[in-house]
């Protein structure tokens, strides 16, 4: 099999060597189509802050991976930063293994991270906007896709927040049933807090306040985010008036103490609270998750939550490892059915089913002592209609048209007699 992979990633770089390989959308599309000038029949190239990778096939002479990686360090001009060992080649069937398992997510950083699904949809969709795609890596892209899909569909390995803020959201909507209905207090302006916010607005989030007590840095954060600015001394007011708030500030001591709450609690009437303390050291009191209604979790106890969705994410890879065996299975037999020789024997079986089957609906229209005539009549139509097309395969490949031609030839022609396993998934 043709095929050729290239990649750096989280496995072979660290994020200073792998961000000067990082390609935009602009440069996506300007460099896949000088890999298919310079060294592929057909290619593509995706990009994340985690990965960078090159598919190609049919090379137009033999190729390393050490030339596609040194082409591509002079595209972003790394030179002093990024060396030879940090790449990885595959070729073969270890290339469509790969794409496999990084669609289906157990190749990601984060286990499970189907993210990066969306990343090889738009290499796709960018080789597809510069012709550079082809029938193989059509088919390929077509089946990583579905083992992504699978991957979500037949195991939970997407399933459960892998990260603080995303556990803290995941804890809010097991509190509250209706979040659209509810408000949120951020209490700070750190990353993890804003992040938070910004997963709660994903999901619907009612009304923000923001309380910094620098409070330009509240209002910047209003405007990207929406909602109101709230003074940092009136916070016990603004807690009485939320359902959630979360607390990311530096501080020695608690910002929101038992006596805060109590006060709170009172003017809430005892309706719950969900407090999410996100600071070192930590911004509420402790002791407030033993009042009646109050739900408090800090780094740890979101900690505990994310490692417990992680083992439950790491559980599943086993059954990713499955779906990906079948795909890879699936593929190479649609890759070996690509050859002249199963090609031709394929299209003679069909159409001789096609012959047979219509000689024995019309046969009791001829008399009985021409039966034999008849059979032999179709049968020499059958050859007749399969002489070029089998003698030009036959020739194309004695003659050394290049192989990428060739696949397309015979990939059109399965498809439209529906050869084999033509008539597979549709596009996704």
């Amino acid at each position: 099999m043709d095929l050729f992979s290239l990649s750096i990633s989280h496995h072979t770089a660290p994020l200073e060597i792998r961000e000067k390989l990082w390609f935009s959308d602009d440069e996506t599309r300007a460099g896949v189509h000088e890999l298919k000038r310079r060294f592929f029949g057909e290619c593509m190239l995706f990009s994340t802050c985690n990965r960078t990778e090159v598919y190609g096939v049919n090379p137009h002479t033999d190729i390393s991976g050490g030339e596609v990686g040194r082409f591509l360090i002079h595209l972003k001009k790394g030179a002093e930063a990024v060396k030879p060992e940090h790449f990885i080649t595959r070729l073969s069937d270890q290339a469509v293994e790969h794409i496999f398992r990084v669609s289906g997510g157990i190749e990601s950083m984060v286990i499970g991270d189907i993210q990066i699904l969306n990343q090889v949809k738009i290499g796709f969709k960018h080789a597809m906007e510069q012709r550079t795609l082809g029938p193989v890596l059509n088919r390929l892209l077509q089946a990583s896709l579905h083992v992504g899909k699978r991957a979500r569909s037949e195991t939970t390995i997407c399933e459960g927040a892998v990260s603080v803020s995303y556990a803290a959201v995941e804890l809010a909507n097991k509190i509250f049933d209706d979040l659209a209905s509810k408000s949120v207090l951020l209490v700070g302006a750190g990353k993890t807090g804003e992040l938070t916010v910004k997963h709660l607005v994903s999901r619907g989030i009612g009304r923000i306040k923001i309380a910094n007590r620098t409070r330009s840095k509240g209002e910047t954060l209003v405007a990207n985010l929406g909602g109101e600015v709230v003074d940092f001394e009136q916070l016990p007011e603004a807690l009485a008036g939320v359902d959630i708030a979360i607390t990311s500030v530096k501080s020695q001591d608690p910002v929101i103490s038992r006596d805060h709450i109590l006060k709170v609690m009172k003017i809430r009437q005892k309706s719950p609270i969900f407090l999410i303390d996100l600071g070192v050291p930590r911004n509420i009191a402790p002791e407030v998750r033993r009042m009646d209604n109050v739900f408090l979790y800090d780094l740890d106890s979101l900690g505990t939550v994310v490692e417990r969705n992680l083992g439950r994410r790491m559980d599943e890879i086993p059954i990713v490892e499955r779906i990906v065996s079948e795909e890879k299975t699936a593929f190479i037999a649609w890759y070996k059915s690509l050859q002249v020789g199963p090609t031709i024997q394929d299209l003679r079986e069909t159409l001789e089913s096609i012959r047979q089957l219509e000689a024995q609906k019309n046969i009791n229209r001829f008399r009985q002592e021409d039966h034999e005539l008849v059979d032999l009549v179709t049968k020499r139509i059958v050859n007749k209609i399969l002489h070029h097309p089998i003698t030009s395969l036959k020739q194309h490949s004695v003659n050394g048209e290049p192989k990428g031609e060739i696949l397309a030839k015979i990939h059109a022609l399965r498809e439209m007699f529906r050869l084999g396993d033509q008539n597979g998934r549709d596009e996704e």
